[in-house]
């Protein structure tokens, strides 16, 4: 049978209640509104207590299907991190792996270099602090870069030692005073370091420049490149300073010739070691006697 099109409630008589219902719902909650609104306007302190009555009960409510929400929302992002989780895992187990090979050469190599060590009596040789001293100035306006030093021969303080700081090279020691001494940065125009870089031990030269900065060269190639953040350490060449200090770190991408940033910048030293060299120089020849 088709449906009827009297939509009147006067066929049904739940559809009558329905319809009673809503209409004293809606008069009930415009009276609500209505006496709300007034509260608020005449006395708003009895409407706050109201509101905090009403939200007192609400809030509660809120919290549970919040956390429902929140639950159900976590699900995915569960399963997805589960996901990843296990993606994670093989790649660290992979490179522990990896790892764990290289560590085995590590040893082997380090077996080996303490066999040949023995084997050819090699004994690493330590710098030998002098003194350490305070660096009471340095030049910064002109071409040349020096420092000076407040401590001198008389705190045996000689020309040709080397002058560090805590994170790298200073200089070395041009001239000698009883109490003070002038020191020669590396970033002086006649400031030579001989230099290696700490990733593959390139050898290179690190050069002065009279700005603050130094240059680094190569020495032993052409062509090689140079990448930004290479850093470099003395390599112990010519006996003056000790391997492992280091001196700079490359600005930009280069070839040949770039230019380096030092570590240790003597306007933010306070103090400096003085080091003998690391290998001495042999003593003079006895001098022979005059013949008659």
């Amino acid at each position: 049978m088709a449906p009827a099109r009297d939509r009147r409630t006067g066929f049904s008589r739940r559809r009558q209640y329905s319809t009673f219902i809503g209409y004293v719902l809606a008069v009930a909650g415009a009276v609500v509104g209505a006496v709300l609104l007034v509260v608020s306007t005449v006395h708003p302190p009895a409407f706050g207590t109201a509101r905090m009555a009403v939200a007192s009960v609400t809030a509660p409510i809120a919290g549970v299907l919040d956390a429902g929400v929140d639950a159900i929302a976590s699900v995915p992002r569960a399963i997805g991190t589960w996901i990843g989780v296990h993606g994670e895992n093989a790649q660290l187990r992979a490179e522990v792996a990896r790892s764990r090979a290289l560590l085995t050469r590590a040893r082997i190599i380090a077996y080996d270099n303490r066999r040949l060590r023995a084997l050819l009596r090699v004994r690493d040789r330590t710098p030998e602090v002098v003194i350490a001293a305070r660096l009471v100035g340095s030049t910064a306006s002109s071409g040349r870069r020096f420092a000076l030093l407040n401590a001198g021969r008389l705190q045996g303080v000689q020309p040709g030692m080397p002058v560090r700081g805590p994170d790298g090279l200073v200089g070395r020691v041009l001239e000698s005073g009883p109490i003070a001494a002038r020191v020669l940065l590396i970033t002086d125009p006649e400031s030579l370091v001989p230099v290696r870089r700490t990733r593959d031990g390139v050898a290179a030269i690190a050069a002065g420049r009279g700005d603050g900065r130094v240059d680094i060269r190569s020495v032993d190639a052409t062509n090689v490149r140079f990448n930004r953040g290479d850093m470099f350490v003395t390599s112990g060449t010519g006996g003056l300073y000790a391997p492992g200090v280091p001196v700079a770190q490359v600005d930009r991408n280069g070839m040949d010739s770039v230019v380096a940033t030092p570590f240790m910048a003597p306007d933010a030293l306070d103090f400096a070691v003085v080091e003998r060299p690391y290998v001495p120089m042999p003593p003079p020849p006895p001098a022979r006697p005059a013949v008659p």
